[in-house]
């Protein structure tokens, strides 16, 4: 229904599984032998009700928190799906509850956006000889795409005269994005007379795959830089000069603005400016 891709779907399939087993296990076995069946997931059985007690929820995580660690991030998603399942249920009338409400969520500490600055960005652009492989890391800088949205451009989504790109994003989502003059000159010259077909070519003709462009960056890329974080860089080079996240959103493909609020935190040379104008220890503020 919200057109998740085939790999979401199966993570959120496992979760219930997993879930699922661990509900019937505890109806129909001794608590003292819940780890021995566990690990034999084989035999898993979800012939059992799907209506179970806040308290239920909170043992299943008690019990798996034990079986391995988890990272906060990683709990939170498992939370979150059992959350998004049993909130389809009680809307279907599956159950006459959501057990999930009330159950607190890890905190997640907030990460700091790592990113390279712009003439970082430029000279690992200019360090690269092969013309393909240049203009697929120029052109992720210039657009923000996601390194599957960029693997699915066709010739014939690109406008040479509005200077545009039309992006298939998350859930098949339909976005504009905008693509500077020399980036698109240079696409002009890669792709010569093809009006049709992929963007970037890969084997038997198609579109390239993610797979070639993370070999691509792992190449000519310092270590640690992956097209992810030139994605960061170009939406924290956008907001820093336009300070407008409402843009920065649309241009990323983000369905909510709270994703998009990271860069808020990354422009530090605004702070070092009002720091030396205002606080007084700066040695610049008139008024100390």
């Amino acid at each position: 229904m919200r057109n998740y891709s085939t790999r979401t779907l199966e993570s959120y399939e496992q979760v219930i599984k997993h879930f699922g087993y661990y509900v019937w296990l505890r109806r129909h076995t001794e608590v003292t032998k819940l780890v021995i069946y566990w690990k034999d997931f084989e035999k898993a059985k979800l012939d059992t009700s799907v209506q179970v007690t806040p308290s239920m929820i909170t043992d299943y995580l008690s019990f798996v928190s034990t079986m391995r660690t988890y990272k906060p991030k990683t709990f939170h998603r498992l939370i979150s799906t059992l959350s998004s399942f049993y909130r389809f249920l009680y809307t279907q009338g599956g159950v006459t509850n959501n057990p999930l409400i009330g159950v607190e969520r890890p905190r997640i500490k907030q990460q700091e956006v790592k990113y390279l600055k712009h003439n970082q960005v430029q000279r690992l652009i200019d360090s690269i000889e092969d013309v393909r492989d240049k203009l697929i890391v120029r052109t992720i800088y210039a657009t923000g795409v996601r390194v599957s949205e960029l693997c699915s451009i066709d010739i014939n989504d690109i406008d040479f005269d509005e200077h545009t790109i039309r992006i298939r994003g998350k859930g098949d989502k339909i976005r504009i994005v905008f693509i500077d003059d020399e980036t698109l000159s240079e696409i002009r010259k890669f792709i010569g007379n093809r009006i049709v077909g992929p963007l970037f070519v890969g084997q038997q003709g198609k579109n390239i795959s993610p797979r070639a462009i993370q070999h691509i960056f792992k190449h000519y890329a310092p270590s640690g830089i992956t097209p992810h974080k030139i994605r960061h860089s170009y939406a924290s080079e956008l907001y820093k000069r336009s300070k407008n996240l409402r843009v920065v959103q649309e241009n990323l493909g983000h369905t909510s603005i709270k994703t998009t609020e990271i860069y808020l935190h990354t422009d530090i040379e605004e702070r070092r400016q009002v720091y030396q104008q205002f606080f007084p220890l700066s040695g610049s503020n008139e008024n100390a």
